[in-house]
């Protein structure tokens, strides 16, 4: 179990980096879409950003994150949020739509009401979820190993490889 435990805590480590990286080149290049993943043993960044430009951001933002600037760990555009809402709106629906006679469709108006409040809950949550499950802005024991840049089609994605000190 030590091993799955310590893989989720990388997982966490690189996933509150790639969030950091993305606010820093977010910050310097506002008019750049840029999309993010992670992996175990690094993340994924799909973008019209130039390599250097991915490298400083991303040495920045290790370098932060070890000062203890744990804030960048938290993205609000991160894929966790939107996981949030949609378990919580599927669920809400689900209640709203089991365990009574009546029939579904006379019910569906409180399903989508219980949805869409569960949604409205889902933004703080998902945030509170990325804080305590899945980000760690604990990385002192990663560094960026290097960065590779290779192109799908039109879109230009870079793979930052991390590994442990």
């Amino acid at each position: 179990m030590g091993k799955i435990l310590k893989l989720l805590q990388r997982i966490r480590q690189i996933h509150a980096l790639e969030h950091a990286t993305i606010h820093i080149l977010s910050w310097r290049y506002p008019q750049t879409r840029i999309v993010g993943r992670s992996t175990d043993s690094g993340f994924y960044i799909y973008g019209d950003v130039e390599t250097e430009a991915l490298a400083a951001a991303a040495s920045e933002a290790l370098a932060r994150l070890q000062r203890g600037e744990k804030e960048l760990a938290i993205h609000p555009q991160c894929g966790t949020n939107l996981a949030t809402a949609g378990v919580l709106a599927g669920l809400s629906a689900f209640l709203a739509l089991v365990g009574r006679p009546r029939k579904r469709w006379t019910r569906l108006p409180e399903a989508i009401t219980l949805a869409t409040l569960a949604v409205l809950l889902s933004q703080p949550l998902g945030l509170l979820v990325q804080r305590y499950i899945t980000t760690s802005p604990q990385v002192s024991d990663i560094t960026i190993k290097e960065i590779k840049r290779f192109d799908l089609g039109t879109v230009r994605v870079h793979k930052v490889e991390v590994c442990s000190t």
